[in-house]
């Protein structure tokens, strides 16, 4: 058992990482245009708080180490994205975007480490991480909600890219698989939810895949670019591509 939990908690790491890679085209657009447009900077920044919880937890949870790795990676993709959000970003954004920065990936994550260690331990220490990490997690995968209302209004899938969708349902099901064999709940739950929301969004995909275009124009990449955006969609973080 404990060899097959270690080989599928490698797969979910894989499979982590690649959801985590999947906003390098846009970023490529930003740096292109020199200009962060419409996107918004908070799916980043939580993704980080996110990232950071889960680093945390896998460190101080005994044989949790493949959770630890695989959110390191996300805390140094995902550090690199708000810097090149940030030096692209206007003026205005760019100093909103590096305040809330400040206080959730520095403020709120020490604030939670400095009162775990003092306050709590053993078990409850993780159970007490692993719970805020989760909830989290629950936020960021639901954030694609308004994405799926929009394609069952318009009919067609313009908005939900299928990769995204295919990604998170991969990623929830994996990690939820791991969570039942090393028997955390903890780290089921979010996960859980992820998988279901990505079936959800696979259905739609199937049922609206030959629906009619959007009427307006869209630019290459665009698609991608409406799941981050908080002025087209008032969507709050996450890219659903969070790992666990």
């Amino acid at each position: 058992m404990a060899e097959l939990s270690f080989i599928v908690g490698v797969i979910g790491n894989i499979i982590s990482i690649l959801m985590f890679l999947s906003p390098v085209p846009t970023f490529w657009r930003i740096i292109k245009h020199r200009s962060t447009e419409d996107f918004s900077g908070i799916p980043y920044i939580c993704t980080l708080l996110n990232c950071s919880l889960w680093t945390y937890y896998g460190i101080i949870k005994p044989g949790e180490y493949l959770v630890a790795t695989v959110n390191g990676f996300g805390i140094l993709v995902e550090t690199i994205y708000i810097f090149l959000f940030l030096i692209y970003a206007p003026k205005r954004i760019r100093g909103r975007s590096a305040i809330l920065a400040v206080i959730l990936d520095v403020g709120v994550l020490a604030a939670v480490i400095a009162t775990t260690q003092l306050t709590l331990y053993g078990e409850a220490r993780s159970g007490a991480v692993g719970l805020m990490g989760a909830g989290l997690n629950i936020v960021m995968y639901s954030s694609p909600l308004s994405i799926m209302k929009t394609v069952v209004t318009t009919k067609s899938v313009e908005y939900m890219p299928f990769f995204l969708s295919f990604f998170c349902f991969l990623n929830g099901g994996v990690w939820l698989f791991y969570a039942v064999l090393v028997r955390d709940v903890i780290l089921g739950v979010p996960n859980g939810t992820g998988f279901f929301l990505g079936a959800v969004q696979l259905g739609l995909y199937g049922i609206y895949r030959n629906g009619n275009k959007i009427p307006n124009k869209l630019e290459e990449g665009l698609q991608h670019e409406h799941l981050i955006s908080s002025s087209n969609h008032d969507q709050s973080p996450g890219r659903q591509d969070r790992p666990i």
